[in-house]
């Protein structure tokens, strides 16, 4: 734990991929061309309307800039081979894993088609290409593509309710080995988030926890007692 803190989450070097994630970041913002989302989650604080500019979305809905570079930290700390993202959207959290080890394998789950096909446009742009897009309902794809996978990090992001999100955890709970790292975004979203949040840390397969308030960070390592640490980013 303290590498991973002193290693990781409160490394300053300037990586060159910091660049890229900013020109990828700016090339949306830059985007003023409208979207229809088809929106399956618990929807959106931000948006009132599913017809939406991809610069707006880029700025408000997306991964923000810090977060992206921690992402990409973390990818290029524990370097997964195989990596599965629960909620594409644009692509900003998806550029981070795939720079911390491009020689990974990355399957990303997006239900909305405009959205992916935008993600997938900026994925070629930016030749990402260990990137794998799906475009399915995420757990119409959780059900069917889990037998004999492992997924060494697993990034959900999208979907902020708690029935929803824990049938995931349910549903891929059979993939994971002792080096899987899962991250879930938006744990103090809303009070369903929260007891989400605490649920997932209670239960039995879970060793080790970190909330670092946007975030939650599991851990499965079967070899370590239970423990639960709040770590600010």
């Amino acid at each position: 734990m303290f590498n991973l803190i002193t290693k990781c989450f409160y490394d300053k070097k300037q990586y060159p991929e910091y660049t890229v994630l900013k020109k990828y970041r700016n090339s949306l913002v830059k985007n003023k061309n409208t979207i229809q989302v088809t929106d399956f989650g618990a929807g959106s604080k931000v948006f009132k309307s599913n017809t939406r500019q991809i610069s707006k979305i880029a700025k408000s809905a997306g991964i923000s800039p810090k977060r992206a570079e921690l992402l990409f930290r973390i990818v290029n700390y524990f370097q997964p081979t195989t990596i599965l993202e629960i909620g594409t959207s644009l692509g900003l959290a998806t550029v981070a894993l795939s720079l911390g080890n491009k020689n990974s394998r990355i399957i990303t789950l997006e239900g909305c088609p405009n959205t992916l096909a935008t993600a997938k446009n900026q994925f070629e742009k930016f030749q990402l290409n260990n990137i794998k897009p799906i475009q399915n309902e995420f757990s119409k794809y959780l059900k069917t593509a889990t037998e004999n996978c492992e997924y060494t990090l697993i990034y959900f992001d999208g979907n902020h309710s708690k029935k929803v999100t824990l049938n995931y955890f349910d549903l891929l709970l059979p993939t994971i080995s002792n080096d899987s790292v899962w991250v879930f975004d938006d744990i103090h979203w809303s009070k369903d988030m929260e007891d989400t949040w605490e649920e997932i840390k209670n239960h039995s397969r879970v060793t080790v926890t970190i909330d670092t308030f946007q975030w939650g960070i599991v851990f499965f390592r079967y070899e370590q007692e239970k423990e639960h640490f709040v770590i600010r980013t």
